[in-house]
């Protein structure tokens, strides 16, 4: 999961807790699924942030080797 899909998470988890009304489904609490999807989408961006943070810590060495010591090869 990255940031995108802790955001979706995040905007879906809103819909389901603060748009619907209650007692629209009486199967399953669709206000209880929303919390829980906001929550999953805020513990996902958190950890997509960290991992893109992680990421970016790399360090890049640049080898050049020197040709100083070496004879040139035999003219024919």
């Amino acid at each position: 999961m990255g940031i995108g899909s802790g955001i979706f998470l995040i905007v879906v988890g809103a819909i389901l807790a603060f748009a619907i009304a209650p007692d629209t489904w009486e199967v399953v609490n669709l206000n209880i699924v929303g919390y829980i999807c906001i929550a999953a989408g805020i513990i996902a961006l958190i950890l997509g942030m960290v991992y893109t943070r992680q990421r970016a810590n790399t360090s890049h060495r640049e080898v050049v080797e020197r040709y100083d010591d070496r004879t040139p090869p035999p003219v024919r």
